[in-house]
């Protein structure tokens, strides 16, 4: 049988220590509910007792909601050795379930507190048989636990022979400065599970060496009961264990091992968080980055279409996503087919050849180019066959200074003559029309009136989207429309002109 596993999501306690982030009363409720009842974690570490009264607040609330859903024993806070004043806190904010603050290492007791194991014991039972008097349930943190086991292993286990006598319900094992590499923590924790086999005992890891997740897998291995992760890594300094890459390692290499979590919810859950605190998802972050499911080399693109040869375990719809195919300078046919499948377009050989050299070209000008500007390109690349070039705008300067009027120096080359032209306008399109003209007029040609100038960009782009003007034209009694895409909106009504220029 596999072996069950609890996980306790820390994000609105230790998490809150990430630098600048704090969340208000209702962040913490809506983020509680979400955790608990639909990401499923089996606890929820929600405050550090008396704080302030904004987490008294929030603690009355997310206790107030799970003693109405039959899960307040799912609800912690962090509590310390302080002659019980923690104990009255969490009697006032409805909790029932303390992680008590203790010290794992001599060197935290000599230093800090600057007591006797014996001294600190005393207090520590005291503390939790006040806890017991008041129908408060203990767990029990060993603070700096992992140095505590490099450097003052007696004393650890000294410790331990006290505590596994005590009405605690789970032992709490920190690598409090994310110090321990992923040979030590299965060696102490192997130790520690070998000697006391009886007691629950937690791993709580920290991320310093970003080895925060390999930590994990062999706190795992080495028989730990259950592990303390935050959404997105959040925490102090270079933050915890983040809950989406060790709920994927579990499932996928820690076969013997069962947990609740739904891997469904993670990426909804890490969205939410990013959205309250204001801290970004790197794009590379595994699980919830936005590009980790984003092939961008052609060749993969290729591959996946030929029996999925680049994908691995972990597959988008686990985690509530897509796979997507990114379009840019590395991009092949093959990526381009798949993002037109997904838009039901289909081009033949020709055109999808075009578009894919126009797609590079863009690239190679602007980082991203996405789905949604697909149809602009390959309404430009259709609107660019329907004449044989002749005119071509080799070069041009365009000024616009505050306090000055624009000007636009154009360089112009009609069937292999070049000529070169300067003006100024209300505006730089304009200033660059004058310029236009000047030598049209030169060469005794008329140029077409512009009747209508409209600009757009993809749906929910930004500001680095493509942009397409569509440019109409009066040329004596004839209308026609020329189109210009490019991401500088100057530049892609300067290709709509050019268009104009060879259809005349």
């Amino acid at each position: 049988m596999k072996r069950k596993l609890e996980i306790m999501d820390t994000t609105l306690r230790d998490g809150e220590q990430t630098s600048g982030v704090s969340f208000s009363v209702s962040e913490k409720l809506t983020l509680a509910k979400l955790l608990l009842g639909e990401l499923k974690v089996d606890r929820i570490e929600v405050a550090s007792a008396r704080v302030s009264d904004g987490e008294l607040e929030s603690v009355k609330q997310i206790a107030e909601w799970a003693s109405s859903e039959k899960c307040i024993d799912k609800v912690e806070v962090l509590t310390f050795v302080d002659g019980g004043v923690s104990i009255e806190w969490m009697k006032k904010a409805g909790a029932k379930v303390q992680n008590l603050l203790t010290k794992g290492s001599l060197n935290h007791l000599t230093h800090q507190l600057k007591k006797t194991p014996e001294e600190h014991f005393s207090d520590i039972e005291k503390t939790i048989a006040l806890a017991a008097k008041n129908n408060i349930e203990t767990n029990v943190y060993l603070e700096d636990w992992s140095n505590g086991m490099r450097n003052s292993k007696e004393y650890v286990f000294q410790y331990l022979d006290f505590l596994t006598q005590q009405p605690v319900k789970r032992v709490l094992l920190p690598d409090t400065l994310g110090v321990l590499t992923h040979t030590e923590t299965y060696d102490y924790i192997s130790e520690i599970v070998a000697r006391y086999p009886k007691t629950h005992f937690d791993f709580h890891g920290h991320n310093d060496y970003d080895l925060g997740v390999a930590n994990v897998m062999e706190a795992v291995k080495a028989g730990c009961h259950g592990l303390h992760l935050t959404v997105n890594g959040m925490g102090e300094r270079a933050g915890n264990a983040p809950m989406a890459s060790v709920v994927a390692v579990i499932k996928d290499f820690l076969t013997d091992v069962e947990i609740n979590v739904s891997e469904s919810s993670l990426y909804k859950v890490s969205k939410l968080v990013s959205a309250f605190t204001g801290v970004g998802i790197p794009y590379n972050k595994p699980i919830v980055g936005d590009n980790v499911f984003t092939q961008t080399a052609g060749i993969h693109a290729d591959g996946d279409s030929k029996n999925n040869l680049y994908f691995n375990d972990l597959l988008p719809e686990r985690f509530g996503r897509k796979r997507k195919y990114a379009l840019g300078k590395t991009s092949g046919k093959a990526n381009i087919q798949k993002n037109l499948q997904e838009l039901g377009l289909t081009l033949n050989d020709e055109e999808l050849k075009k578009v894919t050299q126009r797609i590079i070209e863009l690239g190679d000008k602007k980082e991203r180019v996405t789905k949604e500007d697909l149809p602009y390109i390959i309404s430009d690349i259709l609107d660019s066959g329907n004449h044989q070039q002749k005119v071509f705008i080799r070069s041009y300067v365009l000024t616009h200074s505050m306090g000055l009027r624009p000007s636009t120096t154009v360089s112009l080359e009609i069937n292999g003559e070049l000529s070169e032209a300067h003006a100024q306008g209300d505006g730089q399109y304009d200033a660059f029309m004058n310029a236009l003209r000047k030598l049209y007029v030169s060469k005794k040609i008329e140029l077409p009136n512009l009747i209508d100038y409209a600009v757009r960009i993809p749906p929910g782009s930004n500001s680095d989207a493509l942009c397409e003007t569509i440019i109409t034209w009066q040329n004596k009694s004839e209308e026609f429309t020329t189109r210009g895409l490019d991401s500088d909106q100057t530049v892609s009504a300067i290709k709509a002109t050019e268009k104009m220029l060879n259809i005349i």
